[in-house]
């Protein structure tokens, strides 16, 4: 039987203190030295890297690509939200034409993946992955299903809060941002080695959404905002792989 004394023990595992972005070796995170480049980084010619990487445009993403919850003949199961947000540069100015990438798990708490095999039930109407192209004033928007919470075995009982996956790739294909949206009020937050890996508590809140009643649509979605910055000292933390 879990006590109140092994929760507060775990939770003072999981805290720490350190910098705004995740650390590369955070031993409550325990696949973190497993994830994270062991290699000195290589300086890559930009010019170079254009002569071979993909290209994409407006023709290439569909606008129906942001829709998550119309990728199948039914509607899928769970609660309907929109997320939009502004992505930006270090100087605040607007970046256009950016690929925003998102995938999640659905509303059960279960990825459309042949890996996750936990006794979740699978949404025959869900995929939950799609796909944009910011507009003129840097803002991408998705419809989609809020996320369920998901067991995985990092630890004893370890849950991850609801969250989505966020892949950008800044000005080219050299700078690819990934990292994840979380959502106000969790109360896995303290007990989650990925997000308590950002040990800055202010930056760790760059990563939760927040609530914005305007976006909500009535007795359809609930609207949610999260801006993102893509460079300088207020740089939305990443994901470390």
């Amino acid at each position: 039987m879990t006590t109140q004394a092994d929760i507060n023990r775990e939770i003072d595992q999981l805290r720490g203190s350190g910098g705004p972005q995740p650390r590369l070796d955070y031993p409550p995170y325990r696949s973190s030295v497993l994830r994270h480049p062991t290699r000195d980084r290589q300086l890559v010619d930009p010019e170079g890297v254009e002569l071979w990487a993909p290209c994409f445009g407006a023709a290439d993403v569909d606008d129906a690509e942001a829709d998550l919850t119309i990728q199948r003949a039914g509607e899928p199961l769970g609660e309907r939200m929109v997320v939009t947000g502004r992505i930006t540069d270090g100087d605040g100015r607007p970046v256009r034409d950016q690929l925003v990438e998102i995938w999640q798990a659905n509303a059960s708490g279960r990825y459309w993946h042949q890996r996750d095999q936990h006794p979740a039930p699978l949404d025959p109407n869900f995929v939950g992955a799609g796909r944009c192209l910011t507009g003129a004033d840097g803002v991408y928007s998705f419809q989609t299903i809020k996320p369920g919470a998901y067991p995985w075995r990092n630890h004893v009982n370890a849950w991850r809060p609801a969250h989505i996956h966020f892949s950008l790739f800044g000005t080219d294909f050299t700078q690819r941002l990934v990292t994840q949206m979380y959502f106000p009020g969790d109360p896995l937050f303290d007990l989650d080695p990925i997000y308590q890996s950002i040990t800055d508590p202010k930056a760790r809140e760059m990563l939760v959404a927040s609530y914005d009643h305007e976006l909500t649509t009535p007795e359809y979605r609930l609207g949610y905002r999260w801006d993102i910055v893509l460079s300088g000292t207020h740089r939305t933390p990443l994901e470390e792989q």
